[in-house]
């Protein structure tokens, strides 16, 4: 239900978003249940994802990825939430992790880590959260001590999305400053395929949705890491490396929430067509067109909102309150609209095998994640 041009569209995107809506359907799709059952996907979807050339999109051709630019990764968003599918962590290993680590990184770091995450051999997460700690960044108390040609890491992180099967884990820490005392935040990249001595995973947390992620503890207890795993080489930087890339994750937020919106608004329109009450198509009741026409207008004015970010996103200017804009005006709606479309199919918006149902409960994160909505607000509050 996309009502008007979009300005970044391209014909090579149209062909990526047919290969990403097979691939979602196919190989996605098809296993829902088991991955929710499983709390986390098969290792083979990342394989063949990166054999599609659907992993690391915008990353550059000499470091193994696609030659894209963000809208590849946009459209890749997209159709995976058109899809229906949270589980699939590719909006973290390829829009986030793989980004700090291009954008951050010294080259010897980009050529040693993106070429395995262009193929899935290797899965990356971020490490922020901990469990004392939400969206404050600079109360972490993860330290990494310097000790020769290593770093020696202690500490805990907690809502680690891919936290189960990533192999590559981009860890915010802390640093010691010009006192000795760890005060300063770094980030350091854990290579994890052989699980090393001072590395355990913990539980996979039970969440109200999104069943199939692998949202998962973490713990550090005297984990050695070479000190060339330092992202960029540079002791300090870390909370600029994290602010730099943050408007990136928030806009990923806006993009899943205004396609989830538009399929389930068509999915909605669909149903009320075909579903009668009282002899009366429910489409024809009052009330309804008057909902829809709301989740509708509500869902063209994400979409054109989201497009622009997308835009400044490509040319550079999309600053950090626009898209903190956008990341709590988007998911704040997706919500809203979500509930009508699930009132509007009545008890069956509660059962399982609609999707809506799934897509109702799976949203609420949205308002929780890569920043709470609230510290959104903040941060648009202190640029005014």
């Amino acid at each position: 239900m996309i009502r008007h041009a979009r300005p970044w569209w391209t014909d090579e995107l149209g062909q990526l978003k047919e290969t990403a809506s097979a691939f979602f359907t196919r190989e996605v799709g098809a296993h829902r249940e088991k991955w929710d059952a499983q709390q986390q996907v098969d290792r083979e979807v990342w394989s063949k994802a990166g054999g599609l050339g659907l992993l690391c999109a915008s990353v550059p051709e000499c470091y193994g990825g696609g030659g894209g630019t963000y809208a590849h990764e946009a459209v890749l968003l997209e159709e995976q939430a058109r899809a229906g599918d949270t589980a699939f962590g590719n909006f973290v290993h390829s829009v986030i992790v793989a980004h700090y680590i291009l954008n951050h990184g010294t080259e010897e770091q980009k050529l040693r880590w993106l070429p395995d995450m262009a193929t899935g051999r290797r899965v990356g997460a971020v490490a922020m959260t901990e469990p004392e700690t939400g969206s404050d960044l600079r109360a972490i108390r993860t330290t990494a001590r310097r000790d020769g040609d290593d770093y020696v890491i202690d500490g805990a992180k907690t809502f680690i999305s891919n936290g189960m099967l990533s192999d590559l884990i981009v860890l915010a820490c802390k640093t010691s400053g010009p006192d000795g005392k760890p005060s300063r935040i770094s980030l350091v990249v854990v290579e994890t395929d052989d699980e090393p001595a001072g590395f355990s995973r913990g539980r996979v947390l039970e969440k109200i949705g999104q069943h199939g992620q692998d949202t998962a503890e973490l713990y550090f207890e005297g984990l050695r890491v070479p000190a060339t795993n330092l992202l960029g080489g540079t002791e300090g930087n870390g909370f600029g490396q994290l602010t730099a890339e943050l408007p990136r994750e928030r806009l990923v937020a806006a993009i899943i929430g205004a396609a989830a919106m538009e399929e389930m608004v068509a999915q909605t329109i669909a149903y009320t067509r075909e579903r009668s009450a009282f002899g009366t198509k429910i489409l024809d009741f009052q009330n309804t067109r008057f909902r829809l026409a709301e989740c509708a207008t509500e869902t063209t004015i994400a979409r054109i909102f989201v497009d622009e970010c997308i835009t400044r996103t490509l040319d550079g200017t999309l600053d950090n309150e626009t898209a903190a804009m956008a990341k709590w005006w988007v998911t704040e709606k997706q919500n809203r609209v979500l509930d009508a479309c699930l009132q509007l199919h009545g008890g069956y918006g509660y059962m399982r095998e609609y999707a809506i149902s799934r897509a109702w409960v799976d949203a609420r994160v949205q308002m929780i994640a890569a920043g709470t909505n609230e510290i959104m607000k903040e941060i648009i509050g202190r640029s005014l």
